[in-house]
């Protein structure tokens, strides 16, 4: 009975054994799994808004997200927001130039007027 069992043990783990490494199928081994990618890329042709940032979803790789997914849209939210900003203050100086002239015009009394009189 004993040997009984230790052959029947044999058989079922020489089965398990051609089971996952492919039994000699002709196809080979599997294939290898392409990795995941970004599902939700930012759009390449228009600047990014607070509703791409809330849908953005980084895969996860076998140790958290995939570093170069995270390194890449990090580094176009960086160029995005700081030619924003470049933007914000070319804005802003320009304001206030035509503050200041609006300023200094309306300070000056117009002497052509007074000697005309």
């Amino acid at each position: 009975m004993f040997l009984f069992l230790v052959i029947a043990l044999a058989v079922v783990v020489a089965a398990v054994t051609l089971a996952v490494v492919g039994g000699g199928e002709s196809d080979g081994p599997l294939p290898d799994v392409a990795p995941e990618r970004l599902q939700d890329p930012l759009p390449p042709d228009r600047p990014v808004d607070r509703a791409d940032i809330d849908s953005l979803r980084f895969p996860l790789a076998a140790r958290g997200y995939r570093m170069a997914d995270v390194d890449d849209a990090l580094s176009r939210l960086g160029a995005e927001l700081a030619e924003r900003d470049a933007r914000i203050a070319d804005l802003e100086s320009a304001l206030a130039g035509a503050q200041a002239t609006a300023h200094v015009s309306m300070e000056k009394p117009d002497h052509g007027h007074e000697e005309q009189r």
